[in-house]
């Protein structure tokens, strides 16, 4: 073989050879980016358009993270405190619903006689006891010592019962001014106290023999229907006169047999010209829902606690015939006041 045929084989490839570029013609290459400072690229998705929001007051504050954590803002004590509560009401007031229909129920079946005035020979040693609480409750002492302080001259007490309006007494005589601002003796010269129980007219004689040990007093069992002028004498009134200047009774035309006959001849023993009946009862309502529960229950609490809480006490008043000077009513009017005298007082001073 001919070495002069063999075809040289160049040993480096031939690569495109790029034209130089002149100076005038050259641009700035864009800088090669670097792997560290590359950004990866970002896909965009397209998102859920959200829904279109009310207009914000522009006083209205943004909602923050706090205010949202809050709520209703009731902490939860609160509320289990509330819920309890109410628990406890609701179960209280079933519990009075089911003790009142019992109580209607066994007051239906009673047969009770209208004089229930010997009750209290067997509930004297607690009756103190018995009323306390409810008469703190409605204020009766305040209202008690307002009519007492009233009282002058000699005075009879009817239906004394356990001697509840002792410590308001003004003992004795003195000069002073009444309510019109008139010159007047004020102060008790004399006191008798009469009930219909013994046991109470007991009870009533040794509390005043521990707050008044230097007075003397009158204390007697009998009706004050049937009080006589001998016993006006005995209290220390004058010879020859007849008549009490001051009548006081508390809550006891519930008790008493015939209240209209009683307070008429109570009339008949005041001083007809200047003599008050001073007296604090307790009776019917203003309003007919009171008054339905009084009458359902009258029966079983007459035979109970020897008093009728149903009966109309301006009724009473009315038909004894007697002139109201004063007239008040509170407890959704279940008690009453009332200031009276006889009618013969007004012909007297004409």
């Amino acid at each position: 073989m001919n070495v002069h045929q063999l075809r040289r084989v160049p040993l480096v490839a031939k690569w495109p050879v790029t034209p130089c570029r002149s100076a005038s013609t050259k641009a700035p290459r864009p800088p090669k980016p670097s792997p560290k400072t590359s950004k990866p690229v970002i896909i965009k998705r397209r998102q859920a358009t959200p829904p279109r929001q009310p207009p914000t007051p522009q006083n209205a504050q943004p909602e923050t993270a706090e205010t949202a954590k809050q709520g209703h803002g009731i902490p939860p004590r609160a509320l289990t405190f509330l819920g309890i509560s109410a628990l406890t009401i609701s179960m209280y007031c079933g519990y009075l619903y089911a003790s009142y229909t019992r109580e209607v129920s066994k007051a239906q079946t009673l047969d009770v006689p209208r004089d229930v005035s010997d009750r209290y020979n067997t509930t004297a040693a607690t009756f103190d006891a018995d009323v306390e609480l409810s008469e703190k409750a409605m204020g009766l002492g305040k209202k008690r010592r307002d009519l007492v302080r009233q009282a002058r001259g000699d005075v009879l007490e009817v239906s004394c019962g356990t001697g509840r309006n002792l410590p308001f007494y003004e003992l004795g005589e003195r000069r002073g001014t009444d309510a019109d601002g008139r010159a007047a003796v004020l102060g008790c010269r004399s006191v008798t106290f009469v009930d219909l129980s013994p046991q109470m007219v007991a009870i009533t004689k040794e509390k005043f023999g521990k707050l008044y040990p230097a007075f003397p007093a009158v204390f007697k069992a009998c009706d004050a229907g049937a009080v006589s002028p001998s016993d006006i004498q005995r209290s220390g009134v004058k010879k020859g006169e007849v008549y009490f200047d001051t009548i006081l009774q508390t809550m006891g035309l519930c008790s008493m047999p015939d209240p209209v006959a009683t307070l008429r001849h109570l009339g008949s023993v005041t001083e007809p010209k200047s003599g008050r009946i001073l007296l604090l009862e307790h009776g019917r309502s203003y309003y007919d829902w009171v008054n339905r529960i009084l009458d359902n229950l009258a029966p079983a609490h007459a035979d109970r606690h020897g008093c009728w809480w149903n009966r109309d006490i301006g009724e009473i008043v009315r038909e004894s015939g007697l002139e109201i000077v004063e007239e008040k009513r509170w407890h959704l009017g279940t008690t009453w006041r009332y200031v009276l005298r006889p009618k013969q007082a007004e012909k007297s001073q004409s």
